[in-house]
């Protein structure tokens, strides 16, 4: 089964990918802020990470880049997933080793056909 670390400050974000992609048969893990995000990574080796943008402590693109360039986690494809719509979000996004951006709201058609782009 595949699995989808989910990092996000919101409960109810987190609620809501966590119904959709388990609906969709993936096993979901969670982490509710980006150095937990990055922790949790290493620990679980998730398939996948979706990646908020705005949280507090440290941010999405600080943990993408601490995933990304990381000894352990370099290999897990990283996708961020925020409200944030500009170009250089996403410039910068990638410039930090995300591999997708899609903007929220995200429905599930798109996002597992974003992941499914960056896993194989």
């Amino acid at each position: 089964m595949t699995k989808v670390l989910v990092v996000d400050d919101s409960p109810t974000e987190i609620y809501q990918f966590k119904d959709m992609l388990e609906r969709l048969g993936y096993e979901v893990i969670t982490a509710e802020n980006g150095k937990d995000g990055v922790a949790i990574a290493v620990k679980e080796q998730p398939d996948c990470v979706l990646m908020d943008i705005v949280m507090p402590d440290m941010n999405g693109f600080q943990a993408t880049r601490q995933i990304c360039r990381g000894e352990k986690t370099s290999h897990i494809p990283v996708i961020i997933v925020s409200s944030k719509n500009q170009e250089t979000d996403k410039v910068w996004g990638q410039r930090q080793g995300a591999r997708g951006y899609v903007t929220k709201p995200v429905s599930g058609e798109e996002l597992v056909s974003v992941m499914k782009s960056v896993m194989s």
